[in-house]
This record gives C-alpha cells, structure tokens and sequence, in this order.
C-alpha cells in the first residue's frame, strides 16, 4: 500500500521520476505512468458541471449535497487510481467524478454524483511499466472495448470497438480518454464524443500531475493538471464504502447499498420539465454491463482478470491469480463472506470463491 506520493518521494530523495522508476514500482508510479490524457468535451449551459474533482470536493463525505454544492466547479481536478496485480498483469483503473449527471433537454433525466472510468490490462514483461495490452471503459451502463496498436487481444465475448491513440505528454507516451458533455460516458478517443481538441471546439484536456492539481479557467481549458487519488487509500472512497456497508442503511452518508451513491433530488435537479433520478450513480464495485452475459456487477473491482479474460481472447499466458487485490482484501478485512455480502452485492459473485484467487505467490 502506498504511503508517500511519488511527488514526495522523488522530492525527499532528490530523485528524477525516471530514476525512481528503475528502482522497485509503487502503484502510484504504475497508475501514473499509465494515467491518460483526458479529453473532457464540455456544453456552454452549463459548464461547471463538467469539469472533473473530488467525490468529497466540498469537505464532507455526504453525497446528498454535492449537486448542491457544486458551486463555479473551481475545485481540484482529481482522478482516481485503483491497481490490481495478478501474477502475469496489472490492471490499473481510473475513475472521473462529476456532482451531476444532467441534462439541458426537457423531458430527459438527470441524478446527482457521476462516476465513469475506465481499466487497462498492462502485461508484466520485465520492462519496468509493462505493456498496456487493452482497456475497457464505462459508458453509463455499457462497457466497450479497446486495444492499442500491436496487442495480441482478439474479440473475445464481446467485440473490440476501437484502437487505443496516445500522445507525449513531457516525454510518457499516454493514451488519450474522452468523456461525453452532461452524461460523461467515457471511451478511448477519440470515440465518444465530438471533442478532439480542435481550437473551434468545446472542450477541456487534462493532464497527469506529480505536483498540484488545476482546475480549468473556463469551458475552453487546454492544459489543466489533475492529480491521481488512491481509491484505497486509508481514509479513501473504498473505505467509505466499506464503512457504510456496516451501517444500517440510515446511517450511510457516502453509499445508498454496494457500488451505489446516496443522491437526492435537492438542489434543483429535475427542474425544468426534466426528472431527477436518486440513488443513480455507481463506482468500481458496482459498475455492469447489463447484457454482457457471464460478467457481472463489480467485476471492474473486484475480478478483473476475468472481466478481460470474458471480454478478449488471444491474452495468452494470462493469470486470474491475485497477488495484491485490496478491493477484496478490504471486504475480507472487514469481515464479508459468502454467508455475509454487504446489501446490493451481486449475487452472481462468491466472495469466498474470490478470496480463493488471493495467493502469496505465483507457481
């Protein structure tokens, strides 16, 4: 686990970021070598609601407030990270909150809180970050999936959607994401929306940052520096999840059932002959593909070796072993068994079943 930022490393060692990743690799260096170039393409009604932060941006932990309290969205621009390590991959996830999901459309549906993201499969290959292999991302209840140029990966379950595009970004070659305006569905760019960067377009790009984080100037922002969160840090989003699912359900501040925000409909959501939809948005844990057949809710988190096994073929030597998983550590931590699966836990999945893929070594 984590405990100092690659920033503070590099800084109180007087290292470069090159030097330290010759040495042996924390998940914060792997998510942040691997962290894209985002694409936030952006609606002039309303662009506050755009821009990308903290699901805590405005100091508590209570989701029912943060479409009221979004305020001019001059918050820190803000990723989440998560990393898995199996014994032959790591599969690195990234998540992009936004306090609404809205609409500038009478008749359509709105909710607050909004969290898409997208994993990436990265073999481990002795070179010191690996080689991305393939990504799948969340665009509202659908996943879709994409391979950069040269990965073996063939259409699986499901049927690859694109090429992953990449650009240099202070000498890191990173792949670039794009998220829609106001419903923020989000896939490799340049493939879900009609932002691509161009000067005569809405739109925002981000950009990874080891020091502090930015916010954008306005709708038209072309550099804006974010910084990436561990959603298992100690006092992160996952252990609020993990806290509210030992909660009567009353009591929970962060999480209306597993996966799933509180969200109500104060604030002003829905107005306008427009509806507000609570309870609406969901994390990691929670996020499906409805119709994708035998991958289920959570997998993104909880079984990503088998989310990519299901959705690719050709992956070759490709281990569903976990050397380090703390999404199910912390659930086995906390107490949560078969027997025992925190409320709106996807009956499809054993926990028990999953505990057994947590090895100490690989044969």
């Amino acid at each position: 686990m984590l405990k100092k930022t690659i920033a503070a490393l590099a800084a109180g060692l007087g290292l470069s970021f090159a030097s330290i990743a010759a040495q042996a690799l924390t998940t914060a260096e792997l998510a942040f070598r691997h962290a894209p170039v985002h694409y936030q393409d952006t609606d002039s009604s309303d662009y506050p609601s755009e821009y990308i932060t903290a699901y805590d941006y405005d100091n508590d932990r209570i989701t029912t407030n943060n479409w009221d309290n979004r305020g001019n969205g001059q918050w820190p621009a803000t990723v989440y990270y998560s990393v898995v390590e199996s014994c032959t991959h790591w599969f690195i996830g990234y998540s992009f909150y936004h306090p609404r999901d809205w609409s500038d459309t009478a008749f359509d549906q709105e909710h607050e809180n909004d969290l898409e993201g997208a994993i990436i499969s990265v073999r481990k290959d002795g070179t010191p970050f690996g080689t991305m292999e393939g990504m799948i991302t969340v665009f509202h209840t659908d996943f879709f999936a994409f391979t950069p140029a040269g990965s073996p990966y063939r259409n699986g379950h499901e049927t690859i959607d694109g090429t992953v595009s990449f650009e240099m970004d202070n000498g890191i070659s990173r792949m670039k994401t794009v998220q829609e305006a106001k419903g923020h569905g989000l896939k490799a760019w340049p493939y879900a929306s009609n932002f691509n960067g161009a000067a005569n377009q809405d739109g925002i790009v981000y950009y990874p940052t080891l020091g502090t984080p930015g916010h954008p100037l306005s709708g038209n922002d072309r550099h804006v520096a974010y910084r990436l969160v561990d959603l298992n840090q100690p006092d992160g989003l996952y252990a609020a999840a993990l806290g509210d699912a030992l909660q009567p359900a009353a009591q929970a501040q962060t999480f209306a059932t597993w996966g799933t925000f509180r969200g109500d409909t104060s604030g002003g959501c829905g107005s306008g002959l427009k509806t507000c939809s609570t309870n609406a948005a969901n994390t990691p844990w929670g996020w499906d593909d409805g119709n994708d057949g035998e991958s289920y809710r959570g997998e993104f988190a909880l079984d990503p070796a088998h989310l990519f096994s299901f959705y690719f073929s050709g992956t070759g030597n490709f281990s569903q072993q976990y050397l380090s998983n703390p999404f199910l550590s912390g659930l086995r931590s906390t107490g949560f068994h078969s027997g025992h699966a925190p409320a709106g836990f996807a009956t499809q999945l054993d926990l028990n079943t999953l505990y057994a893929k947590l090895v100490n070594s690989c044969s």
